[in-house]
């Protein structure tokens, strides 16, 4: 019986860059007393891609929980949306 080690620097370097570059990462929207639940409603539609139901199921978890996470997914696919967001006057961020 042949044992054969996998383990070896290059490849724990190779299996920790592939673990980086598929994390997924969250953006969050937080509660604030400035946006009403229209405008947050529809920003989360234009920008996220939600349908109705989906925002606004997300529009009253940010009112009553405080934050809500509202997209998962790669840093460069979240990045523009929270941008766009904040660029809206909505508290969000990435984590």
């Amino acid at each position: 019986m042949i044992h054969m080690s996998v383990t070896s620097p290059e490849v724990d370097e190779l299996l920790d860059v592939l673990v980086d570059t598929t994390k997924e990462y969250k953006l969050v929207v937080f509660n604030d007393d400035l946006n009403t639940f229209d405008f947050v409603i529809e920003s989360l539609i234009t920008v996220c891609g939600h349908d109705a139901i989906q925002a606004e199921q997300c529009t009253l978890i940010i009112h009553f929980k405080g934050k809500c996470t509202v997209k998962e997914g790669e840093y460069s696919k979240l990045e523009p949306m929270c941008t766009a967001l904040l660029e809206r006057g909505i508290t969000a961020e990435i984590q």
